[in-house]
């Protein structure tokens, strides 16, 4: 289970307590109340506010754990993060880190007391611009109440020393582009997750891109190692040919055909057709033999490179083929691409954090506007199927919070009752998965209720196929895990539908559920 955190909790990592691992300043603070009410006024990082904790449950997305240690007075709360780092969150939905350690954080909230309004100021911004920008907001302050001999007096006390204005924006700004992926932080109830404070860092294409282009300089410069390996290895073999896609050059067709003939191996990927494209719109007629040999690799290529000229076709031919691939499928911009096809890449290099991230955004962006659903050519129509690719998405990953989360907006917008009943299904298997017994148990309802009064014929063979069987046999499996987590009387009572619901499959279906069904029958006999 991934905890949430509300208020100050002393937590330890690998036996060591959150604070031990911070510098001196903390526990001076903690040791000299004089101190810590100079912190809390007129710096705003006030200790005592740790008691009531953040305006709302969070979580880190990463699943690693936090510790409240201070707050300010606008509702924004400083968190201590396993590796010691500070993450703030303020109370309308933005967080990130702001120094690596509590020392850090306590030198930039004493050094630049409106740090708020500079995250997105840069190092590289005029110095002259960074002073104005500082002076005007700390001048506003002094309007009201001091901070120049209490900022001495706090930095002398705590053993900081004096650090210009320019260089505590550019700690801060190098710290907030350290909070993706490892420190976002969610909603502990919607999983939503915080907004960025500050920049908001290179976009995912760009780590995903990093090795692919290595191998693509070395596959240029003639490397015969790096020719074998990255032919060899598919996930090298991909990002180097979206490396292809993207950075062009005439030079490079011996090497796509090498790139082509060996992706076979995954038979039919987008890679596989986007290598095809790549050799095919260099018009070579010499290469129609070795693209017809790819397409009848099996049956998914033949189907998936549908459409490609014959033997004898001309180079225009083979090029107008290719030119309509790129256009409709591919390009030369990174930024077009769909998002999965980078979290799918970022997922493949083990950069999961980054995929899990750029996937939760998504959905939150879904969440706040359903219309990036419609339909281009039918406004009228959402395309929910996006939905249902980002809970495998998350499932794959691990993250069922989230699997859950899309798997439940896809099941709403479901319109037909067949479509209704088959996102009902996969929501109870994941609901029971994260052991969610009673809202799975609910789902299955649902799916009873679609399958007794559907509402149109898009049901009406559902007896006859798989959809029956996959529901009879999610009955059983939630009936067993209601009878292992000791609620009898429900597992008897889902146990009556999934019986009912077996006596209604044909033969050829209910054959592949009758010895789940025994095996169930016999235990939930045992817990009676």
């Amino acid at each position: 289970m991934i905890a949430s955190y509300r208020g100050a909790i002393p937590l330890s990592v690998d036996g060591v307590t959150f604070c031990d691992m911070t510098d001196h300043a903390l526990r001076l603070l903690r040791q000299d109340r004089r101190l810590a009410e100079l912190a809390a006024f007129p710096f705003d990082f006030d200790l005592a506010r740790a008691a009531h904790g953040h305006v709302e449950e969070v979580r880190l997305a990463s699943g690693g754990p936090l510790e409240t240690v201070a707050g300010d007075d606008t509702g924004g709360t400083y968190f201590i993060c396993a590796d010691g780092s500070v993450l703030y969150a303020d109370s309308e939905g933005a967080a990130g880190i702001i120094g690596s350690s509590v020392d850090e954080t306590l030198e930039l909230v004493i050094g630049l007391p409106g740090w708020r309004g500079y995250a997105r100021l840069s190092p590289d911004d005029d110095e002259e611009k960074i002073l104005a920008c500082v002076a005007e907001t700390e001048d506003g302050i002094r309007e009201h109440y001091g901070i120049d001999e209490e900022r001495a007096g706090l930095r002398k006390a705590l053993g900081f020393p004096k650090r210009s204005p320019v260089e505590l924006v550019g700690r801060l700004r190098a710290a907030l582009l350290r909070t993706e992926p490892d420190f976002v932080l969610l909603n502990a109830d919607e999983g939503r997750a915080y907004a960025r404070i500050g920049p908001a860092g290179p976009p995912l294409w760009e780590p995903v891109l990093a090795a692919g282009r290595a191998d693509l300089a070395c596959l240029r410069e003639g490397d015969r190692r790096a020719w074998r390996e990255v032919a060899e290895d598919p996930v090298r073999r991909r990002i180097t040919l979206r490396a292809a896609q993207f950075d062009r050059a005439e030079g490079d067709l011996e090497l796509l055909r090498h790139l082509l003939r060996h992706e076979t191996r995954s038979s039919m990927t987008d890679e596989l057709r986007l290598a095809a494209v790549l050799v095919a719109l260099r018009g070579d007629t010499g290469d129609l033999a070795l693209l017809l040999e790819v397409r009848e690799t099996d049956y998914d290529t033949a189907c998936g490179l549908g459409g490609m000229p014959e033997p004898g076709a001309s180079a225009d031919e083979l090029q107008q083929w290719a030119r309509a691939l790129d256009e409709s499928m591919f390009g030369t911009a990174p930024s077009d691409e769909p998002v999965s096809t980078w979290t799918d890449l970022a997922r493949d290099q083990g950069m999961t954090g980054l995929a899990r991230v750029t996937l939760i955004r998504e959905l939150d962006n879904i969440f706040m506007d359903q219309s990036r659903l419609r339909r281009p050519e039918a406004p009228h129509n959402l395309a929910t199927a996006l939905l249902s690719g980002l809970a495998r998405d998350f499932e794959e990953l691990g993250d069922l919070p989230q699997a859950l989360r899309a798997q439940r907006l896809y099941a709403a917008l479901q319109e037909t009752a067949w479509d209704r009943a088959s996102a009902r299904h996969t929501l109870a298997r994941l609901e029971r998965e994260a052991g969610q017994l009673p809202q799975a148990a609910d789902s299955l309802a649902a799916v009873r209720d679609a399958l007794a009064t559907p509402g149109d014929d898009s049901l009406r063979h559902w007896q006859q196929v798989n959809l029956g069987r996959f529901i009879a046999e999610e009955h059983y499996r939630l009936t067993l895990a209601l009878a292992d987590a000791g609620r009898p009387e429900e597992a008897r009572a889902l146990l009556t539908a999934s019986d009912a619901i077996l006596g209604e499959l044909s033969e050829n279906a209910a054959n592949g559920v009758r010895e789940l069904a025994k095996r169930t029958a016999a235990r939930v006999r045992e817990v009676n």
